[in-house]
Parts: C-alpha cells; sequence; structure tokens
C-alpha cells in the first residue's frame, strides 16, 4: 500500500487511515459461565429450583427500565416480529423524520439467538445442574446519535448473563471530530472526497489508537440496562470488553477521477489474473499447504468470477466469499490488515447475506465514478 501511495502521490489529493466499523462485545465474566452464576444464585440465596422464576423477573425489570427509559425521553419503542427485518433502516428513518441530532432515536427489540442458561436434571448423579445453553430470548435494540461517535446501535441480550454488543462507525467518530475542530469536509455515504486539511483529520483519526475504549463504552452499557446497580448490588461487576469485529481502513482520494479509472480495470484484471485458488482460501482463514497447493482433505469449490453490477470480480469458496465493487469515485479495498481507496480501504467484515444462508468475508474496491471506467 506504501508502494502504491508513493507511485501516484502526484495524483493523490489526501489518505485517511484508521479504523472503520467496530463491533465491541462487553462480557459479565463473572456469571459467564455456570459455576459463576452459581456464586451469583448463592449470594442471592437462590435455589436451582427457583431459578427460572428469579432469571425471569430479573429479565422483566431490565426490560421495563430500558423500555420507561426510552419513553421517559418521548422514543418509540418497537417490537420486530423478524429479526431481519432492517434495525438500522428503521432507526435512521427515525432520525431523519424527527430531525435527531443528539441523544436517544429509538428502542427495538426482537426475538434472536443467545447463550444463556437452564437447569438440567442429571439422572445419573440424582441431582439438578445448572449448564449453559442456546436458546432464543428477547434482544433490546438502542439506536443513539452520540456526541462523539455519532450514529450507533447497543444491544443487550435480556437473559443472563445480559451480554451486550457495541457496534460503530470510525468515519462518523471522525465526521464528529472534525465538526468540532471546526474543519470543513465533503462527506458522501462513508468517505470523504475533500477535507480542508487531510494531515490534521489524520491526526484526528490517529486518536481512535489512543482512546480508552472500556471506559467509553460502559455508560452505553447502563443505558441498555438502567437497573444494572440494583440486579448486582450484592455481587457488583463491570463489564470485560473486546473487539468483535475491526475493519481497518486506507482512503486514498485521487485529485482527477480520469486518473482512477484508467487504473482501476487493471486492478481488475490483476485481481481476475493473479490470484488463485490458494491466495482465496489463505485469504479466506483456509489452511494452505507448504508448497502452496489445495490441502487434499478440500471438498469445496473455488470460484473466481466478474460481477457487472459493482464492477467487481469475487472469490468464493463453499460457504465464504471474497469479492470486489466499484462504486462512484473512491477506490477501497477489504482484507485483513489496512485500508486503500480514492478512497482506497482496506478491511475485514463478516456478514450475512440477506438472500444467501452464509457467512462471508467481503474484500471491497469502490471506485466513485459516474460510469464504468472501460466505457465511453
Amino acid at each position: 500500500m506504501k508502494e502504491f501511495i508513493a507511485r501516484h502521490a502526484q495524483g493523490i489529493a489526501g489518505v485517511l487511515s484508521g479504523f472503520d466499523r467496530l463491533v465491541f462485545r462487553g462480557t459479565l465474566r463473572p456469571i459467564s459461565y455456570p459455576e459463576g452464576m452459581m456464586g451469583y444464585l448463592s449470594g442471592h440465596s437462590v435455589r436451582l429450583t427457583g431459578f427460572g422464576r428469579h432469571v425471569l423477573q430479573v429479565s422483566e425489570r431490565l426490560k421495563q427500565a430500558c423500555k420507561a427509559q426510552a419513553k421517559a425521553e418521548g422514543r418509540p419503542v418497537k417490537y420486530l416480529a423478524s429479526g431481519a427485518e432492517s434495525k438500522e433502516e428503521l432507526a435512521r428513518g427515525v432520525v431523519e423524520r424527527d430531525k435527531i441530532e443528539e441523544g436517544l432515536v429509538c428502542v427495538l427489540s426482537c426475538v434472536e439467538t443467545c447463550r444463556t442458561f437452564d437447569v438440567y436434571r442429571n439422572r445419573e448423579k440424582r441431582k439438578l445442574e445448572l449448564v449453559s445453553r442456546i436458546r432464543k430470548c428477547l434482544f433490546l435494540y438502542q439506536y443513539w446519535m452520540h456526541r462523539e461517535f455519532g450514529f450507533l446501535s447497543a444491544r443487550i441480550q435480556t437473559w443472563f448473563p445480559f451480554s451486550v454488543q457495541v457496534c460503530l462507525n470510525g468515519r462518523e467518530w471522525l465526521a464528529r471530530q472534525m465538526d468540532r475542530a471546526g474543519m470543513k469536509y465533503v462527506r458522501q455515504d462513508n468517505c470523504f472526497p475533500w477535507v480542508q486539511d487531510w494531515g490534521r483529520a489524520q491526526r484526528l483519526l490517529g486518536g481512535q489508537l489512543r482512546r480508552n475504549w472500556p471506559k467509553a463504552l460502559e455508560p452505553l452499557a447502563r443505558a441498555l440496562n438502567p437497573v444494572h446497580a440494583q440486579i448486582f448490588g450484592d455481587f457488583p461487576m463491570n463489564y470485560y470488553w473486546t473487539t468483535y469485529q475491526s475493519e481497518w481502513a486506507i482512503d486514498v482520494v485521487f485529485r482527477q477521477a480520469q486518473v482512477l479509472r484508467r487504473l482501476y480495470p487493471r486492478l481488475v484484471h490483476y485481481g481476475m489474473t493473479t490470484l488463485g485458488s490458494t491466495d482465496v482460501l489463505r485469504y479466506l482463514g483456509r489452511a494452505v499447504r507448504q508448497d502452496g497447493e489445495v490441502a487434499k482433505s478440500f471438498r469445496g469449490e473455488v470460484v473466481t468470477d466478474l460481477k457487472w453490477r459493482g464492477r467487481r470480480p469475487r472469490f468464493s469458496k463453499r460457504e465464504s466469499s471474497a469479492c470486489t465493487g466499484g462504486k462512484k469515485e473512491i477506490h477501497r479495498e477489504r482484507n485483513p490488515g489496512g485500508r486503500c481507496g480514492a478512497g482506497w480501504r482496506t478491511c475485514t467484515a463478516v456478514r450475512r447475506f440477506r438472500d444467501e444462508p452464509r457467512s462471508a468475508i467481503w474484500m471491497l474496491w469502490r471506485v466513485w465514478m459516474n460510469k464504468p471506467p472501460w466505457r465511453n
């Protein structure tokens, strides 16, 4: 990437490098496993015979407190019959409708799969045991226009151990930082085709690496569960935060779109003709033999094809796929380590396709242009 930037330095207006998509997960570690949960129950004098009744009562307190807080702020609360419905689209619609600039946007709820606890009757040992199980429970999603992070989502499972997840956008965060610094910029979707001071913007973006994320995320966890302190008053604990997903992106903005139009077909051709099956498998996390050949144990199929829509080559294997896609005037690429683009951008994303039941890792190239580079 450094070689690419150096080679085309004269035609490049600016470069932005930093986190794009960030997904954090918070875990109450003392009660995240059966033995720890047994300690909580013992501290509250709850027998396993009364486990179901106790956890249902606590769960109901959490749900009612979260919804009451939203209603007190005049924000809508809506139950979704299907978890497949786009929550972000609904939330952004509320932002647009109510002209929300800061604060809670809405609370959405739906039933999804979670890891929680259950009481198991061990016939051999003739006793009840607490076990960890995959079940379904109600999740609460809060959408915010955050003062520092901008538009974000946070969710909590309403059954023990009350795991939480916070998803935010690094470019949204940068836009907020530039607003506070009084910098002028042009934003389109998740890209910045023009920034008043690229160097200063990069220094602001570098603040992501210095941010105390646990300190920043804890208030969001408390907002998800307003009765956390009451539930764990005699058993105090805070969330342990881990990064579930992160996308590091490098945006390279070219001064003239025609320069990128000339480069893009070559990049597509390179991806189609140079990257082989072992490259795709290695990128998608599959083991490859030391001699560079595909492992004999692999029984899937590796496919490389060119999709006209979005102008991208796509690489796929069995249940995973990677693709590159063109869009407008900025070039972006997603891969496991960084970011490039005009903006080039490199990141790793694991997600579900709406129309196909499989996980995917995307390598995305976007190009800002009004028409494909190989057409007049």
